[in-house]
């Protein structure tokens, strides 16, 4: 088969080193891609991986792509081609195309939207309101005390997300997103929820409209310092599985939530063929969905392609196809653990070009995968071209022994202000 995958980060060199090992892969591209990901080569015949100088969201030009090079299957790694309708377009066109369509892609391009959607359809959450005006959004932070959280509405790269501990903290918040516009037009409307306190998990399910396969827990760490301490970011590191939840607590989870979530999308008449990843929230009260996400989490991506068997583009073709109620996912027990290398200065402003050195010693260390979501090739170098540079991602025989394969291969490498967190799967430990 013929595979393009559509983004740049290390969701995507993940998805591509994947489905790079499948047999039934014959030809890989990646529009942009990133350095890392040019490097990949095939299982099958030891074939290059061809990155394509095209954005992730130039769907005319994606489009075109696909039909001159006859692309069997196009598999989406972003939010914002997802939410854009590049399935719609896709399909519209007869190529097959993996991913959530437009009308599913509002679960994330809209927090409103989701949050309507749990309460109709029981979906256990926290107490919220949805607020298109800022001085009535902050009277409703006052009722819950300002102990609460502010998102922006739509697509903020993962960043519209405020957490308040008083009434000061959450009407400087409203303001930062609905009168500053700190994330554009994803700050036009937001929804307030109480502050819920518990353990806050990752949970994916790939869905085929019909059925909903979860995978085991994963744990992301969104602060940008060590102890849960500065500003959000896209994720700065994460592992699987977590102890938070058994095998038996996982099913009961996948029970009142994805259950409930199918059914609501039979209803709505949405289609939903892609990924599901709702953060999860572990309460006194039991568990509850802070939001949903229509796409693979990053950097939630690595640590489980790290420990999937299965074959990914087999998968993939039966979400897209329908039939993923007849296969079962398979997971290796090793535990998988991401360490996340980011820019001097992020998720503030950060510098680019800075050369790049210790990644083949890296990758040399046993179970050990450096993916790149930031980076160039420039003058025979590889170069910093993000926030977020590299997932140095490892397996171990447990969870320690995951962290310190992941933490020897990160201080392998170099660059100029790298930094990253010291405490990944701490929590867990």
């Amino acid at each position: 088969m013929k595979i393009l995958v559509i983004g740049s980060g290390g969701r995507e060199h993940a998805l591509v080193w994947k489905l790079a090992q499948s047999p039934h892969t014959a030809q890989l591209w990646c529009a942009p891609g990133n350095a890392g990901i040019a490097q990949e080569r095939l299982a099958r015949k030891d074939r290059a991986v061809d990155c394509v100088n095209l954005g992730a969201e130039d769907l005319p030009g994606l489009l075109a792509f696909a039909q001159d090079k006859k692309i069997d299957l196009t598999v989406v790694g972003p939010d914002n081609p997802l939410a854009l309708g590049i399935v719609d377009l896709f399909q519209q066109h007869g190529l097959k195309i993996w991913g959530v369509n437009r009308k599913a892609a509002q679960f994330e391009s809209s927090k409103i939207f989701s949050q309507r959607f749990m309460g109709k359809y029981g979906i256990p959450t926290a107490a919220a309101g949805t607020f298109s005006d800022a001085v009535a959004a902050k009277q409703f932070c006052a009722t819950l005390g300002g102990k609460c959280v502010v998102k922006a509405d739509g697509l903020a790269l993962g960043k519209g997300v405020l957490i308040c501990q008083n009434q000061a903290e959450a009407e400087a918040a409203v303001d930062e997103i609905m009168v500053s516009r700190a994330f554009g037009t994803a700050g036009a409307s937001v929804v307030i929820q109480e502050f819920l306190a518990g353990i806050e998990v990752s949970l994916h399910a790939l869905c085929d409209g019909k059925v909903a396969k979860i995978f085991p827990t994963s744990q992301d760490h969104k602060r940008a310092l060590d102890g849960d301490r500065g500003l959000n970011t896209g994720g700065m590191g994460t592992y699987s599985p977590t102890p938070f939840l058994n095998e038996t607590q996982l099913a009961d989870v996948a029970e009142k939530i994805l259950k409930a979530f199918m059914r609501g999308c039979r209803e709505e008449k949405i289609d939903y063929r892609g990924l599901l990843y709702p953060g999860v929230m572990l309460t006194k009260d039991g568990p509850k969905v802070m939001e949903f996400n229509a796409r693979f989490g990053d950097p939630e991506t690595q640590v489980y392609l790290m420990r999937l068997e299965n074959d990914l583009l087999e998968l993939l073709a039966a979400s897209v196809c329908g039939s993923l109620g007849s296969l079962a996912l398979k997971w290796k027990p090793e535990a998988s653990v991401c360490v996340v290398m980011a820019s001097g200065g992020y998720p503030g402003n950060y510098p680019k070009g800075k050369i790049i050195t210790g990644l083949d010693a890296a990758n040399k260390l046993p179970g050990t995968k450096v993916f790149h979501a930031g980076t160039a090739l420039k003058d025979g170098h590889i170069v910093t071209n993000g926030g977020r540079v590299l997932g140095v991602t490892a397996l171990g025989g447990d969870l320690r022994a995951a962290q310190a394969a992941a933490y020897a291969a990160a201080e392998c490498i170099q660059f100029e202000g790298a930094h990253f967190r010291r405490d990944i799967a701490a929590k867990a430990l």
